[in-house]
């Protein structure tokens, strides 16, 4: 063990009441971006209970509903790897059925 704590795969998509505090990540260039990667970039804007990387987005749940505000104005449209990230609370996006 390295004494790192490891964030959860699990984002709380089926728990009504996190899905404030959870933050869709789009345009995510998936082929070079890791896990990992996401975790270092948002953690400074709170708690991150769980982080899930697909191809193309990932979600970011956080423990608070203002951490995931903050996270969302502060990262909506930064360029990683090429590519301008396209950000929103869950609640916020119009994801299609079933990404949630």
């Amino acid at each position: 063990m390295t004494g790192k704590t490891q964030t959860s795969n699990v984002t709380n998509k089926n728990d009504p009441r996190s899905l404030n505090s959870r933050v869709f990540i789009g345009n995510l260039n998936t082929a070079v971006v890791t896990k990992a990667d996401i975790e270092a970039i948002f953690a400074k804007y709170g708690k991150i209970v769980g982080c899930s990387v697909h191809k193309g987005y990932a979600f970011v749940q956080y423990a608070s509903e203002r951490n995931a505000r903050a996270a969302v104005a502060g990262e909506n449209a930064r360029v990683i790897a090429g590519q301008s990230l396209e950000l929103s609370g869950v609640l916020e996006s119009a994801l299609p059925l079933g990404w949630c």
